[in-house]
């Protein structure tokens, strides 16, 4: 476990807040987390957007969540990582596709910018259901070539969910890989379209985690633990899995379809 103090804590939107934490995780790959610690309160895994300062993003969805994201500049937070299986860019590749729904987002920015130093090209696509949910579009923006919003109301960008840009983009343009984080049956339906485009995919996929390091198995999806052998997953070995996009466990183990 480290601890560190909050070099800075701010609104990304009504309900999203980003902490930048004084400490430099320089082991940290795109698709990794941290297990972020609040005493009294538990455990929370939180994908990393950047390595330094380590710069995490927190939706108010629970007590957890919501005590992380109160920090203030100044006080401590603990955390242990980096966890969990990165995104696996090839050395071959010259052109990517970042795909990101909610603050799933997130460990997209983290990758885009890591791509870009190392000379690739980045696409992005980010959606929300409203444009008060899109987070990260001005940090994406400094290092893609090209942004894409969608919302389902179409307050902002184009109506629809990301998969109304995804689409064209995989149809028409050279990608030598498709990456994405976000809600679940989405990942689905873009990991299924590249299958049927015979484009390689990894999702990063998300589940109720207690222990981070594939120990207590409450993060399990059809026999594999996405602490462990994910959260990120080619889309081929995802569309293998039974539950991908279709069942998880809620915090007490039960399976929920």
């Amino acid at each position: 476990m480290k601890s560190a103090k909050v070099k800075k804590a701010f609104p990304e939107n009504y309900r999203v807040t980003t902490i930048e934490i004084d400490h430099a995780m320089e082991e940290a790959l795109p698709g990794q987390f941290i297990m972020v610690w609040m005493p009294g309160l538990g455990e929370k895994p939180m994908s990393i957007g950047n390595r330094y300062p380590l710069t995490i993003s927190v939706a108010n969805v629970g007590k957890v969540s919501e005590a992380i994201g109160k920090l203030k500049a100044g006080e401590m937070i603990s955390f242990r990582g980096p966890l969990g299986k990165p995104f696996a860019v090839e050395k071959s590749f010259k052109r990517i596709l970042v795909i990101g729904g909610g603050y799933g987002v997130v460990p997209m920015y983290f990758l885009a910018k890591s791509a870009r130093q190392n000379e690739l090209e980045v696409v992005s696509v980010i959606g929300g259901k409203t444009g008060k949910d899109i987070i990260y579009e001005k940090q994406l923006f400094a290092v893609c070539r090209e942004v894409y919003v969608t919302t389902d109301d179409g307050t902002r960008g184009k109506k629809g969910t990301v998969m109304t840009e995804a689409e064209t983009l995989i149809s028409s343009k050279g990608f030598d890989c498709v990456y994405c984080c976000g809600p679940e049956r989405m990942m689905q339906a873009i990991a299924l379209f590249c299958a049927k485009h015979s484009i390689p995919c990894q999702v990063s996929v998300e589940r109720y985690m207690k222990c981070g390091v594939g120990v207590c198995g409450s993060c399990d999806i059809s026999g594999r633990t996405c602490c462990r052998d994910g959260p990120v997953f080619s889309g081929e070995e995802a569309l293998r899995l039974p539950d991908f996009g279709k069942a998880h466990h809620d915090a007490s183990g039960k399976k929920v379809v």
